[in-house]
């Protein structure tokens, strides 16, 4: 359990960084040429995937790859949503409520016994 709890942690950390790396230079970097954008981007990701690596071999010794992949993606969400919205100053909409229930469904599915 504990395996779970440390990856969860470490790939909702590198979630923020991804976000950041994908996003923030819509709102940041619009001004400036996109290869500057790119450069800060991949930046930026170097600390994803100083996160992310290691969450993935953490997880992958207690969960499937189908399982470790739903996981990161509710986690995307629930990362994107609060960006979005506070940093990016999108609107909340409820789609975010129906694209949140269909990953319910996918944990469901994919996290149900064998």
């Amino acid at each position: 359990m504990r395996e779970i709890g440390l990856t969860v942690v470490l790939l909702a950390l590198s979630n923020v960084f991804m976000t950041f790396a994908w996003y923030a230079h819509l709102k940041e970097l619009d001004s400036k040429p996109w290869f500057v954008a790119a450069l800060a981007s991949w930046g930026i990701a170097f600390f994803e995937y100083m996160l992310q690596v290691p969450a993935n071999r953490i997880g992958y010794g207690v969960m499937s790859l189908g399982q470790l992949k739903i996981l990161q993606e509710v986690i995307t969400l629930t990362v994107f949503v609060p960006f979005a919205v506070y940093y990016m100053k999108e609107p909340l909409k409820l789609d975010y409520l129906w694209a949140g229930l269909c990953m319910l469904g996918a944990v469901y599915f994919i996290f149900r016994a064998q």
